[in-house]
């Protein structure tokens, strides 16, 4: 090569290779930055399908986030970051130049109406506010009807009913005594659909009680209460509680002589409660009689403090069913559960599920009300009481003990033992393997069904007994008669001596049975009051027409 008298440039080759290092390191960085995101998107969407949690915990906008980066979502993604925005997509953009409505669309509607995935799914249960106290996920086995009888969703619905046909009715009603029972009338003949609305709300509230006590029965039966269930327990029977004081409340509003004289009644119980009776019944009553006072109580109560606290507590119960990974699950007796059962995702498989119960269930209740009215007497009279004036329906049973056992022992004694003993019910101690099965074990179902044909023979016998050998003012007094507590508490040790000697069913077992006899008794106490009561607290034939 000829000389051109040039010196060659000593500087130049090292900034040429100063720049192919800075553009050959650019590119790695790049590169290993795509690397780093698509394996951070591959283990997200693995874990995710994956994850066979009942309750998974995980935020499922993470997985938004990774649509995100693939440009689906919102934000640039890792690329953007690092790289100063270049990568910003063209969905991104778009947005930018929405109009006005689509913008405030998004803002309300953050994912999908309609989802299309599993993943989408789970985004929408978890980040709606309703569906968020439910599971994401949940064990195949506990989709079966027959395992919870869609009992808990219909209380659900029945209260939401309560709500609906509630406030619809306070635009009508007047919560004074000059003006509650006309206000009654003109809502069920003047205001169109008036009437139906009033018996859907009666019904529902009736049909509430009922459902709730079921509820509590089909969890203690397929032992729903053990850990970590036991808290829970606790919240539904403040749930229970709760019921039954909206609708002994909402019994008074009418101001019918029905209704009247049952809270007339009902309140006079708690005067039998030791050293205190009569303060509570002046407190309950708001004076020492019925009056405005009482009427206006009522309706304060029913209509604002009972709501907000079944709002709150209905609430923490689900919150709570959720975080203890659903019900119970079911098996066989002998049967293990499996650490990871088998499951399917909440939507759409338990709530179509739900939505078809609560769909019959409405319909039920709508057509009882289209032909059964919800019972309206004449106008209360405070001079003029009626024979015989009983308690509502939920209350007879233990009106019905009134008339066997002393007071004290009838409305103060029982009722305590029973709630003490039912708070305590999931802190006793139980073998293990018995939870989810249906009464413990087969000796525990046979047992079960002794209780329920000695509850049903002995319990007759003892008031047609009681009845024979009693003069009718005791019983009309509520006195009570000569069938001693002794007596019904010999026969309830003779069946547990019986059942742990002849039978040898199991201690779990045995408590099991005493509990279904005792409601046995309760309710078959609770049919004489309320269809075997004539004038004078007598019993009567219903079809005897007296």
């Amino acid at each position: 090569m000829p000389d051109t008298g040039t010196e060659p440039d000593p500087e130049r080759e090292p900034e040429t290779d100063a720049a192919t290092v800075t553009v050959t390191a650019t590119a790695t960085a790049t590169a290993t930055v795509k690397a780093t995101a698509t394996a951070t998107e591959t283990d997200t969407e693995t874990a995710t399908e994956t994850d066979t949690d009942a309750d998974a915990d995980t935020d499922p906008d993470t997985d938004a986030d990774t649509d995100t980066k693939r440009g689906r979502g919102r934000g640039t993604g890792i690329m953007g970051a690092d790289l100063g925005g270049a990568s910003v997509n063209d969905a991104e953009r778009g947005k930018r130049h929405d109009g006005l409505v689509r913008r405030v669309w998004r803002s309300i509607v953050r994912g999908p109406i309609v989802p299309a995935t599993d993943r989408e799914r789970r985004w929408i249960v978890f980040n709606t506010l309703v569906l968020h106290f439910r599971p994401t996920q949940l064990p195949v086995a506990t989709l079966r009807y027959t395992h919870t009888f869609g009992l808990g969703g219909m209380s659900l619905v029945l209260v939401l009913l309560l709500f609906a046909t509630g406030i619809l009715m306070m635009f009508v009603y007047q919560p004074s005594p000059d003006a509650a029972y006309a206000s009654v009338v003109s809502l069920q003949d003047d205001v169109v659909f008036g009437r139906l609305v009033r018996n859907v709300h009666h019904w529902a509230a009736n049909l509430a009680i009922a459902v709730v006590l079921l509820h509590l029965l089909r969890v203690y039966l397929t032992g729903g209460y053990h850990e970590p269930r036991q808290f829970n327990w606790l919240v539904g029977l403040v749930l229970l509680l709760l019921v039954l004081i909206s609708n002994f409340t909402g019994y008074l509003l009418p101001w019918d002589q029905l209704s009247y004289w049952a809270i007339t009644i009902s309140t006079a119980m708690l005067a039998y409660v030791p050293w205190v009776g009569e303060a509570l019944q002046r407190l309950a009553r708001g004076g020492p009689e019925i009056s405005a006072a009482t009427l206006v109580g009522f309706y304060t109560i029913h209509t604002t403090v009972v709501p907000a606290l079944l709002v709150v507590t209905m609430a923490l119960h689900f919150w709570r069913v959720r975080k203890a990974k659903g019900v119970v699950v079911p098996r066989a007796e002998g049967e293990t559960v499996e650490s990871k059962p088998s499951t399917v995702l909440f939507l759409p498989h338990l709530l179509t599920r739900e939505i078809a119960v609560a769909s019959a269930l409405i319909a039920l209740v709508v057509v009882i009300s289209v032909f059964v009215n919800a019972p309206l007497g004449a106008e209360a009279n405070p001079g003029m009481s009626p024979n015989p004036a009983k308690a509502p329906w939920y209350f007879v049973g233990f009106q019905e003990l009134l008339l066997h056992f002393h007071p004290v022992i009838a409305v103060v004694l029982i009722p305590l033992a029973a709630v003490l003993f039912a708070a305590l019910l999931p802190y006793l101690r139980y073998r293990d393997g018995i939870e989810g099965v249906w009464m413990m074990s087969s000796v525990g179902r046979r047992a079960g069904l002794w209780a329920v044909a000695f509850g049903l023979v002995v319990t007759p016998v003892l008031v047609v007994v009681d009845e024979l050998r009693s003069a009718p003012a005791d019983l009309a007094s509520g006195a009570g008669g000569l069938v001693a507590p002794s007596v019904v508490a010999l026969l309830v040790v003779g069946f547990v001596v019986g059942l742990r000697t002849a039978r040898g069913v199991p201690r779990e077992e045995t408590v099991q049975a005493v509990v279904v006899l005792l409601l046995v008794m309760l309710a078959v106490l609770t049919v004489v009051g309320v269809w075997f009561r004539g004038p004078g607290m007598a019993l009567v034939a219903p079809w005897s027409g007296s």
